[in-house]
């Protein structure tokens, strides 16, 4: 538990730098409008809008969507532009790093064959894999 403290605490202010010139962006898009409906779906879900923390992600998410899909190319963006941009992914990231570390430690608590997994196979590591050694 003090761990998952330590690292929730760790995640919450992580500040993650992006940088557009190194991202796909018309692939990103294309992602995000693929499973726009399945986001949508789950911002209508009751249920999840009392997880403050996975509702501000998919906020951001949503919002990523929206600035991505309002550009009619993203070819050639000036740098103010892709700045803007660097933010907004960078917030999904901030987000998804906190929400991450929830659901690992639920899965701990609840279904210790899928945190195992989890824990070979998560990529904050140099050497992932799911072999058991």
């Amino acid at each position: 538990k003090a761990d998952f403290r330590k690292a929730t605490r760790y995640a919450y202010h992580l500040k993650v730098n992006v940088d557009c010139h190194y991202v796909d962006l018309i692939s990103l898009k294309t992602f995000l409008s693929q499973n726009r409906p399945f986001i949508l779906g789950l911002l209508g879900n009751p249920n999840l809008m009392e997880h403050d923390t996975f509702t501000d992600l998919l906020w951001a998410v949503t919002h990523l969507d929206e600035e991505l899909e309002a550009r009619t190319s993203l070819v050639g963006l000036p740098d103010k532009d892709l700045a803007h941009l660097d933010i907004d992914i960078g917030r999904c990231y901030d987000h998804l790093s906190s929400v991450w570390l929830s659901y690992v430690e639920n899965v701990k608590s609840k279904y210790p064959y899928l945190y195992s997994l989890i824990l070979r196979t998560h990529p904050f590591q140099e050497n992932r894999t799911p072999i058991v050694s």
